[in-house]
């Protein structure tokens, strides 16, 4: 019996876990570029003496869901989408090198090119500064060119080009700021395979119709957890019945 306790309430508080992993995609079906958080259960036996019956349900996160989204034509100048695989290098809070699908791009007040969330873009070269009063375009390979907003405008003038990489996916995981990284806070090289549309966004990735089901099934996972609990209490009353009934 104290196997099936200790199933079902390890069970059941996972799957309440994996619910709150199930919300979090369904509240970003509207974040650009965001790639789905994945889940599983898995089995982890108990060891100690006179322990050796009783098993946990664990969830793990074994990593996100890399299929692209769908990429929608906006017309802005500074919105960019990536095209196949590849990831554009930003500045995450700590200052170090971060990973994104979030093409959304902004100047802030000193010019700095940065991310809707407020992180800068990087280049080969470090931040990308944008010359105020100029018309900015992204090329394909994410080189950005600037045309002067004045009566007699000049020739363009490249200003820098987006660092654009592609590093193994195995070797990717999601900080809590929701960018990504390489393990072991490597830096990942640029790869000049990688290409942007200009003028685009790409959507998340996330399929609203499997979020739902996998919410119903998980709450009824649940339903199932608390079941077999009822049945453990039912079997222990039944037991301490007959024992009284023996004495």
């Amino acid at each position: 019996m104290d196997r099936m306790i200790y199933l079902a309430t390890s069970g059941a508080k996972q799957a309440m876990g994996q619910q709150a992993t199930v919300a979090h995609n369904l509240a970003n079906l509207s974040t650009n570029g965001f790639r789905g958080e994945l889940s599983v259960f898995r089995a982890v036996p108990l060891t100690g003496a006179g322990a050796n019956t009783r098993t946990f349900v664990v969830d793990s996160t074994p990593g996100a869901d890399f299929t692209p989204g769908p990429i929608q034509q906006t017309g802005r100048d500074l919105d960019v989408a990536l095209q196949g695989k590849g990831w554009i290098a930003v500045q995450g809070s700590d200052g170090k090198e971060a990973y994104t699908r979030s093409g959304s791009l902004q100047l802030n007040s000193n010019g700095v090119l940065q991310t809707r969330a407020g992180n800068a873009v990087l280049g080969d070269g470090g931040t990308i500064a944008i010359p105020a009063d100029t018309l900015i375009t992204v090329a394909g390979d994410g080189t950005i060119s600037t045309v002067p907003t004045g009566t007699r405008p000049a020739g363009n003038a490249t200003v820098a080009r987006i660092k654009l990489v592609n590093p193994p996916e195995a070797d990717l995981e999601r900080g809590a700021d929701g960018l990504f990284r390489l393990r072991g806070g490597l830096v990942a090289q640029a790869d000049p395979k990688v290409k942007l549309a200009s003028g685009a966004l790409e959507g998340s990735n996330v399929n609203p119709v499997e979020q739902m089901v996998s919410m119903i099934s998980l709450a009824r996972q649940y339903d199932m957890h608390m079941k077999l609990l009822q049945n453990a209490e039912n079997n222990a009353k039944d037991a301490a019945q007959l024992l009284g009934l023996q004495g």
